[in-house]
C-alpha cells in the first residue's frame, strides 16, 4: 500500500492534520485517561508508510483524535477499521482506487451501516468523472511480491466462472466473489505488477465489485451496494475506460431510482452520458433516464430518452461490445419503455409493451422475468384486472423466491395494497396469503 492510499493518511488529510497534529491528538487522548503515549510523527509515519500495527489501546486513541466513534475500533482488523471517506464517497484521484475498495469492503460489517451517502455526494462524483480524463496508470515497483499473469488469468477465469451461473446458482456463492475482490485488493495494494497487469487487475476489480453490488442490492443492502459500485468506478476510473466507469454510474443511477430518488438518478446519469461511448451503453442509460423522468411525471424529456435509447440500441459501432450491458435487448427496451409509459398515464401501450418484451426474453434471466412479471401485474391492475395480475404477481412471487432474488419480490409487496379492493376476485386472496407466507 503506498502511502497516499493508506487509510489512516487519507483520513488524516481529510481532517487537515499533519502527522504531528495526529501525534498530539493522540497523546491527549492518553492524557485524558492519566496515561502517557509514545506516539510521535515518526510512529505516524510507520503506521502509514511501513505497515505498522499500532497497539490496541492506541487505536482507540486516534479514533478518537479522528474524531470517529470507538466503536468503529476492531483491533484485529487494522487498518480496515478506518473509514475511507466523508459523506460516505471516496473522492476520485491518483491512490483512490484501494481506499474506495477498502471502504467498500469494509461496510459490509454491520457495525457500519449507520454511514450513508448523499445524493449530492452522488452526483458530484458523477459530475467529477464526468470533466476528468482516465488515470495514466503506471506499473507498481513498490511491492513485496510480483503478480504473474498465470495469477490474473486464473482470478478471471473463476471470476468469470462464477459470474456467468444463473442466478439461482450464483445466490450459493457469493462468498467466494466477496473473497476473489478482497483478493484482488490486496495485489493492488500490496503487490509488483507491469502496466498490462494493473490494468488487468484494476478491469476485474472494477467488474467484481459490480457482481458482488448487484447481490447486495438484491437483497435489500443499500449501503454496501453503493459503496461498491462507488469503488468500481474508482477502479474504472484507472483504467480509463470511460465506459465502464458509466456502468457503475447507471447502476449507482438505477439503485437511486429504485429507492425514489429520481432527482439523483437524472443526474448522475446526464453526468454518465457526457463521456459513454459504445451505443449498447447509451441505449441502456438513455432508457433508464426515461423511466426516472416519466416518475417524474417529465413527460416530453421522458419520451425524447426512449426514443434516443432506441437509436443507439443496434447501432453499429467499431467497438467493442461492452461485457457489461451487452444483455441490453430489445426485450429490454420493450419492458422498460412500457413501465415509462406506465407512469406517464398510457397504461394500454405499456400492458403491450410489457407483455412483447416478456415473450422475447431469453429463459437464462430469470431475475430480469421477475422484475418484468412484476411490472407486468402493475399494468394489469391499472387496467382492472385483477384476476391476471394475481396470476402474473404470483409468478413473480414463487420465482424470485425460488431464485434467491428478494428485491424482485419486494416489488410485488409493494402492490399488495392495491389488490386490496378485488379482495373476493378470482386468484386474489390466494396472492395475499402467498405474499404474506
Amino acid at each position: 500500500m503506498t502511502e497516499h492510499s493508506h487509510p489512516l493518511a487519507y483520513r488524516r488529510a481529510l481532517k487537515g492534520l499533519t502527522r504531528v497534529d495526529l501525534a498530539n491528538l493522540i497523546a491527549a487522548a492518553a492524557q485524558r485517561r492519566g496515561l502517557r503515549s509514545g506516539t510521535d510523527k515518526h510512529r505516524v509515519r510507520k503506521w502509514e508508510v511501513l505497515g505498522v500495527t499500532p497497539e490496541p489501546e492506541t487505536q482507540i486513541y486516534i479514533a478518537e483524535a479522528l474524531g470517529l466513534p470507538v466503536e468503529l475500533v476492531d483491533p484485529g482488523n487494522w487498518p480496515n477499521w478506518l473509514p475511507g471517506s466523508d459523506g460516505g464517497v471516496v473522492p476520485l484521484g491518483p491512490s483512490s482506487t484501494v481506499t474506495a475498495l477498502r471502504e467498500a469492503l469494509n461496510t459490509a460489517m454491520e457495525r457500519r451501516t449507520f454511514l450513508t451517502i448523499s445524493g449530492t455526494a452522488l452526483t458530484t462524483l458523477a459530475a467529477a468523472w464526468a470533466t476528468s480524463g482516465g488515470i495514466a496508470l503506471a506499473a507498481q515497483s513498490e511491492g513485496s511480491k510480483l503478480v504473474g499473469e498465470d495469477t490474473v488469468t486464473l482470478l478471471e477465469d473463476t471470476s468469470r466462472q462464477l459470474n456467468s451461473l444463473v442466478t439461482e446458482q450464483r445466490q450459493h456463492v457469493s462468498a467466494l466473489l466477496d473473497a476473489h475482490l478482497t483478493t484482488v485488493t490486496e495485489l493492488i495494494a500490496h503487490s509488483r505488477y507491469d502496466r498490462t497487469t494493473g490494468l488487468r487487475l484494476h478491469t476485474l476489480a472494477t467488474t467484481l465489485a459490480q457482481t458482488v453490488a448487484w447481490h447486495r442490492f438484491d437483497h435489500g443492502h443499500h449501503t454496501a451496494a453503493s459503496k461498491l459500485w462507488i469503488a468500481g468506478l474508482h477502479s474504472a476510473h484507472a483504467t480509463d475506460d470511460p465506459d465502464l466507469g458509466a456502468a457503475m454510474l447507471g447502476d449507482l443511477a438505477y439503485q437511486a431510482a429504485w429507492r425514489k430518488d429520481h432527482t439523483t438518478a437524472a443526474g448522475i446519469l446526464q453526468q454518465a452520458l457526457k463521456r459513454t461511448q459504445h451505443p449498447a451503453a447509451r441505449s441502456l442509460l438513455h432508457l433508464r433516464l426515461a423511466r426516472t423522468l416519466a416518475a417524474q411525471g417529465e413527460k416530453q424529456p421522458a419520451l425524447r430518452a426512449l426514443a434516443a435509447a432506441e437509436h443507439h440500441l443496434g447501432a453499429s459501432s467499431g467497438l467493442p461490445l461492452p461485457a457489461w450491458c451487452a444483455w441490453m435487448s430489445e426485450a429490454d427496451l420493450a419492458v422498460d419503455s412500457g413501465q415509462a409509459l406506465l407512469d406517464l398515464g398510457d397504461a394500454a401501450r405499456a400492458h403491450q409493451l410489457i407483455g412483447e418484451g416478456q415473450a422475447l426474453l431469453p429463459t437464462t434471466r430469470d431475475k430480469t422475468r421477475g422484475v418484468f412479471l412484476a411490472y407486468q401485474a402493475a399494468s394489469h391492475l391499472k387496467l382492472k384486472q385483477p384476476e391476471l395480475a394475481a396470476h402474473t404477481a404470483g409468478e413473480a412471487i414463487r420465482l424470485s423466491r425460488r431464485i434467491g432474488a428478494p428485491r424482485c419480490e419486494r416489488l410485488v409487496q409493494e402492490l399488495v395494497p392495491e389488490f386490496q379492493p378485488y379482495r373476493t376476485a378470482a386468484g386474489v386472496p390466494e396472492l395475499l396469503a402467498l405474499a404474506a407466507a
